[in-house]
């Protein structure tokens, strides 16, 4: 690193420290497993959401983009809307066992129902 890469700092623009070591942000994206070594779980959820029920696919380990472009196909399969962040999938409505075969479909063989 640049001593003088400033833009690339964590919360620190300047020190008068000359032995001040910056903390530079080094997340680097996970690869994204095979659709057969991905052991996702799908379940009913209805916590913090006003009584209705979403369907909630976790365990996903991958990149933010594959995470979306999962969630994507099965919110245009089911017809309904959702979210895909921090490694989970929302599917608005009761689409347990609709997800799951889709999933099956896709090639997520150890993919299991929890709840």
């Amino acid at each position: 690193m640049k001593n003088n890469d400033w833009k690339e700092r964590l919360n620190v623009v300047y020190s008068t420290n000359p032995n001040y070591d910056y903390e530079v942000d080094n997340d680097e994206e996970q690869v994204t497993l095979d659709p057969s070594r991905q052991n996702l779980r799908v379940q009913l959820d209805r916590k913090n959401r006003g009584g209705k029920v979403v369907t909630l696919v976790t365990g996903f380990v991958g990149t933010e983009n594959d995470l979306k472009e999962l969630g994507k196909i099965l919110k245009s399969k089911c017809g309904v809307g959702g979210n895909a962040k921090d490694g989970e999938i929302i599917v608005q409505g009761d689409f347990k066992q609709k997800v799951l075969e889709l999933l099956k479909k896709e090639g997520y063989t150890r993919t299991k129902a929890v709840g």
